[in-house]
């Protein structure tokens, strides 16, 4: 038996995490960990007692062929990032990574050039999070330091979305 490493275990992790997800469209499981701790985890879904698109069978973003990156503010879904943020405790997360994985629904393949949003990015900054590990495929990963987003501030230089 091969032993998995452990950047794989954890994403491992977040991928059966976002077996949960609630969105038509792609789904992220996001685990957070902290001195090989897992601290907090979180997938994307409409807020609690909110029905989740899956239940209306509607995505208003899809409906309206809204691209990838553009007009959250319409999506009914908290963001896996989000989520594991909100259920965990700053202390917890200082210093820590987060793991994120993300699939398409229609296809079950990893969502290609996967990253957090910008909404997401600023909560993982003020969360004290040091980096984003990012499944690529089964075995490969990215991993972003947060430092980068600090200094590459892309609403100063006019990006958007991923």
């Amino acid at each position: 038996m091969v032993r998995v490493d452990k950047e794989n275990y954890y994403l491992d992790v977040a991928e059966v995490v976002l077996e949960r997800g609630t969105c038509l469209r792609r789904n992220f499981g996001a685990v957070i960990v902290n001195n090989d701790q897992i601290i907090s985890s979180g997938y994307t879904g409409a807020p609690r007692g909110r029905k989740n698109c899956i239940d209306i069978g509607e995505c208003i973003r899809k409906k309206l062929n809204i691209p990838r990156g553009e007009r959250y503010e319409l999506c009914r879904s908290v963001h896996a990032e989000a989520n594991a943020i909100v259920h965990a405790s700053r202390e917890g997360m200082l210093g820590a990574k987060l793991y994120l994985v993300g699939k398409e629904v229609p296809s079950g393949e990893y969502v290609k050039n996967a990253s957090s949003c910008s909404m997401c990015k600023r909560l993982i900054i003020n969360s004290g999070i040091s980096a984003v590990v990012i499944r690529l495929d089964k075995v490969k990963y990215k991993e972003i330091k947060t430092d980068i987003w600090i200094a590459e501030d892309e609403f100063l230089i006019g990006n958007k979305g991923y």
